[in-house]
């Protein structure tokens, strides 16, 4: 296999290491930093370099656009525009407004890997950067390109990552809750808290760790995070409008000393987190993977069709397999899920969207 990476930096290099490393493949990499390319090479995070897209992207099984947001539109553009027609283009990006154009391309299926570090660069690549990371996949709804979809997914599944089907726009919306609001509050609550200690000092005393805790992404990588706050602003202001509305009726309460209220209010917190936190561990860490049989036509987008169900529902594909009938007009989907309840619930969405399905 045939593996490009437009962009070698923290996950361009891992994804080349984890490439080469687990999947025996061979790497291409390009960087508009002729330095980084150079470095990637002697780090052994790709096994040779390319000046430009279209010269990384020829003869490729697999691209991955791996750039800062701000770059993956034209990245994406131009690595469909070199690709050959039996190549998956996929990239990394944290939001998937940007390169909604891309959608109309069956060949490209967006990706977001929920891993990476506090430190950037290829100098801090790692092979086992992804090892059990939810790898997000949004193919377009109705998109034909089940084999291509296939060989993305089981190359994931190689690097050690669990992927998981989800819509764009399900995707950015997530993000800007979970991710991208986060660092705005962190941002604020620390120029909030630099305004309370006025300009005479600016240390803040000793104090637990809430403070600390709270803002460890204050001030991140200000040209990475202007590019994802930009990409992802529909979805951003709509969760800083509800959280903004949930701030005034904590203040209401406070204002009418309603201790009950505030109360309540915590305990359904608490109850809520360990729920969202729970939510996002596989059924069952240590659970029997069961295969599942789906018998489907072979008809325009049945694969995206069943990828977005069962990753809807918090079902996670470990792997799967495709096998065409001698004729074509159909075949049989093979998939692997962890675990009884999961598994249970995968034969349910399968059958509720008409096709056969048995466990094997």
């Amino acid at each position: 296999m045939r593996i490009a990476v437009l962009g070698v930096g923290l996950i361009g290099g891992s994804i080349g290491l984890a490439a080469r490393a687990r999947a025996d493949a061979e790497v291409c990499g390009y960087d508009a930093d002729a330095a980084v390319r150079a470095r990637a090479l002697e780090l052994g995070a790709i096994d040779t370099q390319a000046a430009d897209v279209a010269a990384a992207v020829a003869g490729a099984d697999v691209v991955f656009a791996a750039t800062p947001v701000g770059a993956l539109g034209e990245t994406v553009r131009l690595a469909l525009q070199s690709a050959g027609g039996d190549c998956v283009v996929t990239d990394v990006g944290s939001t998937k407004r940007a390169l909604a154009d891309a959608t109309a391309d069956e060949r490209f299926v967006g990706g977001h890997p929920l891993a990476g570090a506090e430190t950037a660069g290829v100098e801090h690549a790692r092979e086992d950067l992804f090892d059990g990371a939810t790898w997000y996949l949004t193919p377009a709804k109705g998109s034909t390109a089940g084999v291509l979809y296939e060989r993305l997914h089981r190359l994931l599944s190689r690097f050690g990552a669990r992927p998981e089907a989800i819509d764009a726009e399900t995707h950015d919306r997530l993000m800007a809750g979970v991710s991208h609001l986060p660092h705005v509050l962190a941002n604020l609550l620390v120029a909030e808290t630099a305004a309370l200690l006025g300009e005479e000092s600016q240390r803040l005393p000793a104090v637990g760790p809430s403070f600390r805790d709270a803002t460890r992404v204050a001030g991140a990588n200000t040209a990475i995070w202007t590019d994802i706050y930009m990409s992802n602003r529909d979805a951003l202001i709509t969760a800083i409008d509800g959280l903004a509305a949930g701030l005034q009726e904590v203040r209401g309460w406070l204002a009418a000393g309603d201790a009950g209220a505030v109360s309540a209010w915590n305990e359904r917190s608490r109850a809520e987190r360990e729920s969202l936190l729970g939510a996002g561990l596989v059924a069952g860490a240590g659970a029997r993977a069961i295969e599942l049989r789906a018998s489907v036509p072979n008809r325009p987008g049945v694969i995206a069709e069943i990828a977005l169900a069962l990753g809807g529902a918090g079902v996670n594909i470990l792997d799967m397999v495709l096998s065409p009938s001698q004729d074509n007009r159909q075949g049989v989907v093979a998939l692997w899920i962890a675990g009884d309840e999961h598994s249970g619930r995968a034969r349910e969405l399968i059958a509720a969207l008409g096709f056969a399905v048995v466990q094997a």
